[in-house]
């Protein structure tokens, strides 16, 4: 029995529901979604092995509803595109709207907010990162010395081994004492 829609085939359907919270309904929807930010160049099928050769610039993806109001949304999806340029596949695309969905347990969910923060991919959450995590969550309101006080509060209280910067672990330990954190 083949997928009615054609849209992908049966292997790429399985193979999408496995690795994200989905159902077959909700793929087919976030792929109309997907093809919907840029119909003239996204196909209406995909075949076998294509899904990563077409890509939505992120200047197209950044106008979504669901993210044009978050001031993480450049950084969401350089952290969701494959080379980390910001432009996402149908397979990035899938990954994001997966992660962020609230079949996702908190545990996924901790660990791409962690590399959102890890601006510079280093795996920790050095001064730096935090300060780029401030400002962007204050919309550049504080003033530097504002900011600066907040980074130095933040390592003070969850820099558990003081090494300056926060370890995945950390970071870990300050979410599951912030039951909201990931709503």
């Amino acid at each position: 029995m083949g997928n009615k829609v054609g849209i992908f085939s049966d292997e790429q359907m399985d193979a999408y529901q496995d690795c994200t919270f989905f159902t077959k309904k909700e793929i087919l929807r976030i792929f109309k979604r997907y093809r919907e930010l840029a119909p003239e160049h996204i196909p209406k099928s995909m075949p076998p092995g294509e899904t990563s050769k077409f890509r939505l610039p992120y200047s197209q993806i950044e106008k979504m509803a669901e993210i044009k109001e978050n001031p993480f949304r450049q950084r969401i999806c350089e952290v969701f595109s494959e080379d980390g340029s910001g432009d996402l596949t149908f397979d990035d695309f899938l990954d994001m709207f997966s992660v962020f969905s609230e079949a996702a347990p908190r545990d996924i969910k901790t660990v791409y907010a962690f590399k959102i923060y890890d601006f510079d991919g280093d795996n920790y959450l050095n001064k730096q990162d935090l300060e780029l995590t401030l400002k962007c969550l204050t919309k550049e309101e504080l003033t530097p010395e504002e900011v600066s006080f907040v980074v130095d509060k933040v390592l003070e209280e969850t820099d558990l081994d003081d090494d300056g910067m926060l370890s995945y672990i950390e970071f870990e330990h300050v979410i599951s004492r912030s039951p909201d954190f990931l709503k």
